[in-house]
């Protein structure tokens, strides 16, 4: 069945092998259970891929070269998305969470959830058909509404909505793994999409990079990775923060290694902001306004 999922849902797959090799560690951030069965032999074969690639390696003038942090990135990006959901998740008022796209995602299953939840998967049929199979036998810990949809389609709000999404009510939005795939106008299109769905005092959250990420030298080998399997990264933000205040949110973000961002494993140098030309990834949040 993965023969009929295209390039970038193939990543969902890559995510899961990360995320299974990391629940193996001794000093892993987390464990899911579920994500070796989610990544299947084809998710495997791309972390191998990605890891040739991006292995560091030292060239016949001594110089090192790579793309470093690969798997601590994920990590990291799991862990925080994980206690952010989960943090949100125990506010009262917050009765829906929100995964677009969810991909091979099993925080439904391997977390905890408050009674009040009501968990939303959206992604393409292809995807959570996969999943489903994969996940066969394995009841989520909440109650669990799986939307097949494209976000880039013109009418999957309506789809949503029929799944029983209540726009009045708060809610938290999870976009992670989405937007760098994304054209700048996609990404525009998409977040004042969202944000049109969303009660005042909801919350969004979703990982970016910067400009810098998508054409420094060092960040060639991993770029190439992708261009390769057919889903290039597109598009970054040297402003998160106004990113998303420009479509009704009061954002701040972080970047791994960061606190709050940090978790003990992240190794590279965090440069501050006001630095220019080195490539980044955030981490950002914010506030329906």
């Amino acid at each position: 069945m993965t023969g009929t999922l295209d390039a970038v849902e193939r990543t969902a797959l890559l995510t899961a092998a990360l995320r299974a090799v990391e629940s193996g560690r001794a000093d892993r951030l987390y464990t899911d259970p579920y994500a070796a069965r989610l990544a299947g032999d084809t998710g495997l074969k791309l972390l191998g891929e990605l890891r040739d690639a991006t292995a560091p390696r030292e060239d016949p003038s001594g110089e090192r070269s790579g793309v470093p942090s690969t798997p601590d990135y994920n990590a990291l990006r799991t862990r925080f998305f994980d206690d952010y959901l989960q943090r949100e998740a125990r506010d009262p008022q917050t009765s829906q969470i929100v995964l677009a796209p969810a991909g091979m995602d099993s925080r439904a299953h391997r977390l905890d959830w408050p009674a009040h939840t009501r968990y939303f998967e959206l992604d393409r049929p292809a995807v959570l058909a996969l999943k489903e199979q994969r996940l066969r036998g394995v009841p989520p810990r909440v109650e669990h509404r799986t939307v097949a949809l494209d976000l880039t389609a013109p009418d999957w709000e309506n789809t949503l909505l029929t799944a029983g999404y209540t726009p009045d009510r708060p809610s938290v939005w999870l976009l992670e793994g989405l937007l760098y795939y994304l054209r700048h106008d996609e990404v525009h299109r998409i977040l004042g999409r969202v944000a049109a769905l969303m009660a005042p005092g909801s919350r969004i959250a979703a990982d970016l990079v910067n400009t810098a990420a998508l054409t420094r030298p060092d960040m060639r080998a991993l770029l190439d990775v992708f261009a390769g399997w057919g889903c290039p990264w597109l598009s970054g933000t040297d402003d998160p923060e106004a990113l998303l205040g420009a479509h009704g949110f009061r954002a701040g973000a972080v970047q791994p290694g960061e606190p709050g961002a940090d978790f003990g494993r992240w190794p590279d140098p965090v440069p501050p902001r006001t630095e220019t030309g080195v490539r980044r990834v955030f981490f950002v949040h914010g506030v329906r306004q």
